[in-house]
């Protein structure tokens, strides 16, 4: 019985004898304690069962449990890196801003905003807007297509805080003064609209006033549908302007950038004293699908880039981000 002490003899007989069960696991009558009774006199006490695991049980024991590996993905700030579109480059916005928002790798050009090429281009990197900053695009026409008009013109603003697609105003390079208009595309692509020609024209005028060179920094998906035959009229308002800009023989640099399409192209992008273009830039007039629906040829590689303009001799020069300071300021101090 358990609990029971022998005078003698070991292992116990009897009941506290091992017994098999028949569900394969045996119970067994222990751990047993030895304590000495005195006079010689040993007694061995059986202190509780204990269950003997099956040996299949015992296999697992030393098998590892499978567990699907769960990727812990790091969220990253979006505005802390930037894919280039030219090589598939993951890169750090850090550096991507130090090399002037080139890619280190492939040199492919990103677009950047108007006032990051003011600070490029100027003096201590400020546009003098004095004038003109007051205009502002209407609706004469009430146009709505899956938005009205009016709204996103309200959007625009919001988003990127400028009244319109161009920023003109007057600044110093390398110490001469300079008329400079800088193009926007983050304002509805840059389209060209009353305002926007409006601004060159007065920018141009003002130049022919003051014997100021004229510079125009392009960026635009052309003229701005919502306003119609009004949109398409700037085009001659502003070659009308920058033709008395050249009978007063007042240099005109253009640079293109990318995109440069559309009306913007057929108008005053193209009638600099010397166009330049970035790397790259996307310049044409209509669309390659289009053109090659027309024509019904298929187009050469690189149609439609500043290499292939500037092979073609519609371009001067091709100009790198980092060098445009420097080739602009040559051009003038030559021109003026």
């Amino acid at each position: 019985m358990p609990g029971l002490a022998w005078s003698s003899g070991w292992p116990p007989s009897g009941d506290q004898a091992l017994r098999t069960r028949p569900a394969r696991a045996r119970l067994r009558r222990g751990p047993v304690a030895l304590t000495h009774a005195g006079s010689g006199t040993f007694t061995y006490i059986t202190l509780g069962p204990i269950r003997i695991p099956n040996p299949e049980d015992l296999v697992s024991w030393f098998k590892k449990p499978k567990q699907k590996l769960v990727s812990q993905k790091r969220e990253l700030p979006g505005e802390m890196w930037d894919k280039c579109a030219g090589c598939g480059e993951i890169l750090y916005s850090g550096r991507l801003e130090e090399s002037l928002h080139v890619c280190p790798n492939c040199g492919h050009h990103f677009r950047i905003t108007a006032e990051s090429y003011e600070a490029l281009l100027l003096d201590g990197g400020r546009l003098q807007e004095l004038y003109d900053s007051h205009l502002r695009s209407s609706d004469p026409l009430k146009f709505e297509d899956s938005k009205r008009y009016r709204d996103r013109i309200a959007q625009a603003v919001a988003r990127g805080g400028e009244h319109d697609a161009i920023r003109t105003g007057w600044g110093t390079l390398d110490g001469r003064e300079i008329h400079l208009g800088t193009m926007d595309f983050q304002f509805i692509g840059g389209s060209m609209g009353s305002v926007v020609g409006e601004k060159i024209r007065r920018l141009a005028l003002r130049s022919v006033d003051t014997g100021r060179p004229l510079v125009l920094i392009s960026a635009s998906g052309g003229a701005r549908m919502q306003e119609g035959i009004l949109s398409l009229m700037q085009m001659a308002k502003t070659a009308a302007a920058l033709e008395q800009l050249a009978e007063a023989r007042i240099p005109y640099i253009s640079l293109l950038t990318n995109p440069t399409t559309g009306g913007v192209t057929a108008s005053f992008a193209m009638l600099g004293d010397a166009i330049l273009a970035e790397p790259g830039a996307l310049i044409g007039f209509a669309g390659p699908r289009v053109i090659k629906e027309t024509i019904r040829q298929d187009l050469p590689d690189g149609f439609q880039t500043a290499e292939f303009l500037e092979e073609h001799g519609m371009l001067d020069r091709i100009v790198p981000r980092h060098e445009l300071r420097g080739a602009i300021g040559r051009l003038l101090e030559h021109m003026c």
